[in-house]
C-alpha cells in the first residue's frame, strides 16, 4: 500500500496478444524529526505497472501530479541490456488504485514551478458529497413522561 504523487504521465500500451499494460511514476514522502530536533524528508520513487482495465482506467484519469492511493505487489524484472550487462527493475503491480485529490487536468493546483525549478504540488482533499435526503416533517406526539418509584421500575422499562 503506498501513497503518493505521479512523477510522470501514465504510458498506455498494449501486448501482441491485446492486453493492456500502463506505466507510471511515482513518489512517496517521508517526513522524521532526528534526535536533535531537526526535521528530516525523504523520497523514494517507485515504478507502478497496472494491468487490464485497470491499465486503461489509468490511462485514462491520472496525469503528473496527481495524487493517488495504490495497493500491489513488489515484483523484481532481470534481464540482459543490449549494451550486455545484467539489469534490474523492481516495479509495483497494482491491483487496486484510488485517486485522493480532487483536481482535473489543466486546473490550477498542479505543479507549480517557481525559478525553473519544480515546487511542491498543491494538493486539494477529495470533497466529500453527503447523499443525505432532507426528512418531510412530520407532527410531533406529545411524549408525557410519568415518573415511577424505584418499586414500580421493571425489567422492561429499562431502554437496554
Amino acid at each position: 500500500m503506498l501513497i503518493g504523487n505521479l512523477t510522470r504521465d501514465p504510458e498506455l500500451r498494449y501486448t501482441p496478444q491485446g492486453t493492456a499494460v500502463c506505466t507510471m511514476g511515482m513518489a512517496t514522502n517521508r517526513t522524521w524529526v532526528t534526535d536533535s530536533g531537526e526535521k528530516r524528508e525523504e523520497t523514494e520513487f517507485h515504478r507502478i505497472v497496472a494491468w487490464n482495465k485497470l491499465a486503461e482506467l489509468c490511462a485514462n484519469m491520472l496525469f503528473k501530479g496527481r495524487k493517488i492511493y495504490i495497493e500491489g505487489r513488489l515484483q523484481t524484472r532481470q534481464w540482459t541490456g543490449q549494451d550486455g550487462n545484467a539489469r534490474q527493475a523492481t516495479e509495483v503491480v497494482i491491483e487496486d488504485m484510488l485517486i485522493l485529490d480532487s483536481r482535473r487536468q489543466g486546473e490550477e493546483g498542479q505543479a507549480q514551478y517557481d525559478n525553473g525549478n519544480m515546487a511542491t504540488p498543491v494538493v486539494e482533499q477529495p470533497v466529500v458529497v453527503s447523499a443525505v435526503v432532507p426528512e418531510v416533517e412530520q407532527p410531533v406526539e406529545e411524549k408525557k413522561t410519568v415518573k415511577k418509584t424505584k418499586s414500580e421500575l421493571v425489567a422492561d422499562d429499562i431502554p437496554f
